[in-house]
């Protein structure tokens, strides 16, 4: 009997544990990020299509305007270090939107 016990116990923390990665992962995500920064605070580079801020190591966070479009990720790395921040920002405060069909 206890051997049985034994398995459904490491049955029940496997899906446990399963459920609670996703969880953990986020968590472990927040844990990383080095600051939240406005996307108005950021300078956008036309010619690359890409968000930078400055990182303290002396490089830049980088981030891209399709990542940002898509809703792929709101996180600008550092290539440099292991830096992270988190960009706030709105879909229709994004450059190169409505401004480049205007013919700038």
């Amino acid at each position: 009997m206890p051997s049985t016990t034994l398995t459904a116990t490491a049955s029940s923390v496997t899906l446990t544990g399963s459920s609670s990665t996703t969880s953990e992962d986020q968590h472990a995500e927040d844990l990383d990020i080095y600051d939240e920064i406005e996307i108005e605070d950021m300078t956008y580079d036309r010619t690359l299509q890409i968000y930078h801020y400055p990182c303290p190591c002396g490089d830049r966070f980088e981030i891209s305007l399709a990542s940002l479009r898509d809703g792929e990720t709101d996180i600008a790395v550092c290539p440099s270090c292991s830096l992270m921040i988190r960009v706030i920002y709105e879909v229709e405060d994004l450059e190169g939107g409505e401004e480049e069909g205007e013919g700038e």
